[in-house]
Order: structure tokens, then C-alpha cells, then sequence
């Protein structure tokens, strides 16, 4: 396995287990800048993990508002330097423009996604509003179907306990997209790329994360159209009311049988488990 392949790199490190010292191999995952460039213009530098760069540029692009469509990407080339790895992408005309307007400068770190954002218009800008209804539910137990097996392929996880994971899953269940990150937030645009690229209809299935709700991790949902985030931890105040202004359905607090509605219930059919612990928050 190598480091461009896994986004793991194996360093020789001293382990002290049990009162004993030895030299052992272990695996560290990958964290580089990624700097994202639209017609030659620097927009954003994350620290990400280099692996699935092309989803997570597209995922960027759409879930930032960047562009609207797919297919208003032209081109991406990954372009390693020095210090990092360039993103260099071709946009529609019209893009370029509206992204100049707003006249953006973002420095990403791993736990904000809004650093450099200049205004409260920018930070908390509006949403296009959900459907009420999906013409599907999702039990919750297929929700808990889904975090067994996010823990069984989170494979870069797994050797490094280092990365959060963002899934797409089908309302039975089944998680169909996954992809990983030293970034939550790099995660959820990896997958949302994947959606874009493999021209699934996102609307059709809803999104699992490993981490908190932060507002910014609901914006980048109902940008791409999911009507339900999932997450292993709880979301903020701010992500709440977001969410409610969205029509999104949020649940937060999911592990094992267990979670708590935030917002959109109806999206959820509550289901009887030996051990369930399910908690409605309505106000």
C-alpha cells in the first residue's frame, strides 16, 4: 500500500506498551495543503488528506456555491509543488465572475471551514429549501444498519485513527459512497464530488459523517440537495435552526441504536430494537 494510494504513510516509531519499549512500524495518515485555483486565480488552501482530490475539488465547487452544474467544470489537473498540491481548475466564465464578486480568500484548517470568509452574509448565506416530503423514509434502523458499516470500511480509519468519514447511503441502509479525510468537512465534499461525478441524484439517499453537525456541514448537504445529515455527534444551536430553515432532516447523536431528531422528523421512521434510545428535540 502506498502513501498516494492510501493517504497513509508507515514511519518506524517507539511504542511503549504493557511497560515495555519497542521499535515498531506504524501507519500515520497524510495531511497536506491543497490549494484550489479557478482559471489561475488561488481561491482556498485546505489541509487534507491527497487522496480522491478530484471529487473533493468538484464537491468544493458545488457545495461552496462555486459553480451550479458539473459540467460548468471544465478541467482539474492536480498539480503536486513544493509545499502542497495545486488544484488548478477550468471554470464557466460565469463562475469565474460570480467568484470574483465576492471577493473570497479562504486559509482552511482541518476544524473550520469558514476561516477568511469576510462578511456574515458570506458565512451564513441563504439556502434553497428543501421538498417537505422525499417519498421515502428512513427507519431507524437502517440508519443504524449504516453506522456498522461505516466502521467496517473506514479503511484509512482503521490503520491510522487519524480521518473522519462522510457516506452516502440509500434509504435501506446500504452505504454506497464513502470517502475519507483528516478534515470532516474535506470528507463530506469528497463524497459530494462522487455524487456529481457518478451523476447519482443525491436527493435519492442521505448523508453519514463522523463527526459533529456544524452549520457549515449542513449548508454543504442542502447545497447538494440531501434532505437528511446523519451524525455521529451533535450538531450546534446554529446548525439546528439552519437546518429547520432548510426543511432538512437532522440527526444527531447516532451510535448503534440510538440517535436524536433535531429537525424533519417525518423523513424518520422510528422502529422498535432491544435497546433503542430515541429522543425528539422540538424546541
Amino acid at each position: 500500500m502506498s502513501a498516494d494510494e492510501s493517504g497513509a504513510r508507515r514511519l518506524q516509531v517507539l511504542r511503549w506498551r504493557a511497560g515495555q519499549a519497542q521499535q515498531a512500524e506504524d501507519w500515520v495518515a497524510e495531511e497536506v495543503a491543497v490549494a484550489l485555483q479557478y482559471n489561475g486565480v488561488s481561491h482556498a488552501v485546505m489541509l487534507a488528506t491527497p487522496a480522491d482530490l478530484e471529487d473533493f475539488a468538484l464537491g468544493f465547487s458545488l457545495s461552496e456555491g462555486i459553480v451550479d452544474q458539473p459540467e460548468q467544470v471544465y478541467d482539474c489537473e492536480a498539480v503536486r509543488q513544493p509545499l502542497g498540491i495545486e488544484l488548478q481548475l477550468q471554470v464557466a466564465t460565469r463562475c469565474f465572475e460570480a467568484l470574483r464578486q465576492r471577493r473570497r480568500n479562504l486559509a482552511g484548517r482541518t476544524g473550520c471551514g469558514l476561516c477568511g470568509t469576510d462578511s456574515l452574509e458570506q458565512a451564513l448565506r441563504p439556502l434553497r429549501r428543501l421538498p417537505e416530503r422525499t417519498g421515502w423514509m428512513v427507519g431507524s434502523s437502517a440508519v443504524a444498519a449504516s453506522l456498522r458499516q461505516l466502521r467496517a470500511l473506514q479503511r484509512l480509519n482503521r490503520i491510522t485513527g487519524a480521518v473522519h468519514a462522510a457516506a452516502w447511503c440509500s434509504p435501506d441502509g446500504q452505504v454506497r459512497l464513502l470517502r475519507e479525510d483528516v478534515g470532516r468537512h474535506n470528507a463530506l465534499d469528497k463524497v459530494i464530488g462522487a455524487l456529481a461525478r457518478g451523476a447519482l441524484d443525491a436527493s435519492q439517499g442521505y448523508l453519514l459523517v463522523t463527526s459533529r453537525a456544524s452549520v457549515e456541514m449542513v449548508q454543504k448537504a442542502a447545497q447538494a440537495g440531501v434532505p437528511l445529515l446523519v451524525a455521529v455527534s451533535a450538531p450546534t444551536a446554529l446548525a439546528v435552526r439552519v437546518a429547520r430553515e432548510a426543511s432538512m432532516s437532522l440527526v444527531g447523536l447516532a451510535r448503534d441504536d440510538d440517535l436524536v431528531i433535531y429537525s424533519g422528523p417525518q423523513r424518520i421512521a422510528l422502529e422498535a430494537s432491544a435497546n433503542p434510545s430515541i429522543s425528539l428535540v422540538t424546541s
